[in-house]
């Protein structure tokens, strides 16, 4: 019998996401986890499978639209099943008799030729065919829709066509910021409409601050050995690495010295994991966005660094796949670019810490009675002290210390 393909929950606490573009046609034939469509929520791009085989009926979402979870998203029969009256059986499902007409691709036998950007006018009747996630990605790019062709059905301009556009670019524009919405005549302020990514970050950091109990140790760092063994790596490499980089490989060495803090708390038990993976906070125009480098432990520096720098890109594209998102133990966030001496992160849920960095600084210090000028790093750790308790918390962060004014221990 035929029956409803629905979006997926792409990620815990996502109530919706983009339906970017259909990788299928109407009257195609799909096997079970073949995929079938690319969604995009607030921080990831996702591949959609198929969770029957048989053949696509009818598509029932436009690309560019937003669906809620749980929605349908196309109707499919059988393998071998006959469907003669396709508004019958949708009628029979609960859904409208006659269902939004969609600009969706007939069956194909040929794959769409690549996009290729061109200067080009726009079209005779003035009219330019985009789905609303390609206008706005273009619009972020700095792109004109009326000078990139597009691939979808109908020539319709879609993800991948914008994408391709913008990569062509010698030098892309950068991303533009959300549109302020006009205050009222006399206001004396402006409003600018909150992004998804925005609403998803405030809702889980408002999760973890009213859920997670956070406890903090703060530790400041003799920092001269690492800023000299960094000088020394980046003397004539092709991969530069940076205090972050060797920040995040102290942390992976010092889960391993202390796995108790390599945990995660669940409703039945504390969850001790094997692999060393962690995040790394990344600025994006659109929000904050925390991609997971995985068996930190294991990498060598430069691989690590140019791990995080690949992670970073994709971050900024907001091309990230949600698999890159998710996992590990611990976050690290560092705003010591910015000359911040020292601040305090909340957690991100469901890890059970968060490394926040700041500014490596020259400052006095006293060494056996005397005063010596030294650059000095402050560091603050927040935990959730449900999993952990604070003397493990201690123990982790004076083995980080250690590593750090030691940081050739840091590559053994």
């Amino acid at each position: 019998m035929a029956e409803l393909l629905r979006m997926p929950e792409i990620a815990t606490g996502t109530n919706e996401a983009v339906l970017s573009s259909w990788s299928v046609a109407e009257n195609s034939t799909v096997a079970v986890s073949d995929v079938i469509a690319v969604v995009e929520t607030a921080k990831a791009v996702v591949d959609v499978e198929a969770e029957v085989g048989g053949t696509i009926l009818r598509l029932l979402v436009a690309p560019g639209a937003e669906v809620e979870t749980g929605a349908p998203i196309a109707l499919v029969a059988g393998p071998g099943e006959q469907v003669g009256d396709i508004d019958a059986v949708l009628r029979e499902l609960g859904l409208a008799a006659d269902p939004v007409a969609l600009q969706v691709p007939e069956a194909a036998t040929t794959p769409a030729p690549p996009p290729v950007q061109v200067e080009v006018p726009a079209p005779r009747n003035g009219r330019v065919f985009a789905s609303p996630l390609a206008r706005r990605l273009a619009r972020e790019a700095g792109l004109a829709v009326e000078a990139i062709t597009g691939t979808g059905p109908n020539g319709r301009i879609v993800r991948r066509d914008v994408e391709k556009a913008a990569s062509d670019r010698p030098a892309p524009a950068p991303a533009a910021t959300a549109p302020a919405m006009p205050a009222a005549d006399g206001a004396a302020y402006v409003e600018v409409p909150h992004s998804r990514l925005r609403r998803l970050v405030a809702s889980r950091l408002t999760e973890s601050k009213t859920t997670a109990p956070h406890f903090y140790l703060r530790a400041s760092v003799r920092a001269d050995s690492l800023l000299a063994l960094r000088a020394e790596l980046n003397d004539g490499a092709e991969v530069r690495v940076s205090v972050n980089d060797l920040l995040l490989k102290a942390v992976g060495r010092a889960h391993v010295q202390v796995p108790a803090l390599n945990v995660t708390w669940t409703p039945d038990a504390v969850r001790q994991w094997r692999s060393v993976d962690v995040s790394v906070a990344v600025a994006t125009d659109n929000g904050l966005v925390t991609p997971v480098v995985r068996s930190v432990d294991q990498l060598s520096v430069t691989a690590l660094a140019q791990t995080v720098r690949d992670l970073a890109e994709l971050a900024r594209a907001g091309r990230l796949q949600q698999h890159e998102l998710e996992g590990g133990s611990i976050s690290v966030t560092n705003l010591g670019m910015y000359g911040t001496e020292e601040f305090a992160a909340i957690i991100n849920p469901p890890q059970a810490s968060i490394l926040a960095v700041g500014a490596a600084r020259q400052e006095p210090v006293v060494v056996d009675g005397r005063l010596e000028a030294a650059t000095v790093l402050r560091l603050t750790l927040s935990v959730d002290h449900r999993p952990v308790d604070g003397v493990v918390a201690a123990q982790w962060m004076a083995a980080l210390v250690t590593l750090l004014e030691h940081p050739a221990r840091v590559l053994a």
